[in-house]
């Protein structure tokens, strides 16, 4: 059982996996508090629903090399395996 955090901490549990994962206490404390509230939202566009331009934007930013070569399958496999 998730040791109690006092009040600022909604969902105990959840913060100290977060936590345990590596991340920040503050940043596991938002995430966690924002769970137990409802309003966690994940307003993220799948990949293969981009288009080519915004992966090509996507691999600019992330400094992938070669982009303007690659197709949309490639660009989408290179994202997913840069970080």
């Amino acid at each position: 059982m998730a040791r109690d955090h006092g009040p600022q901490i909604k969902d105990d549990a959840l913060f100290e996996k977060l936590v345990e994962d590596g991340n920040s206490p503050g940043k596991a404390a938002r995430i966690a508090n924002a769970k137990a509230a409802g309003t966690l939202s994940h307003n993220s566009v799948h990949l293969e629903d981009r288009t080519k331009t915004d992966l090509l934007a996507q691999a600019r930013k992330v400094g992938i090399a070669g982009r303007s070569k690659m197709d949309k399958a490639a660009l989408i496999k290179a994202i997913r395996d840069h970080g």
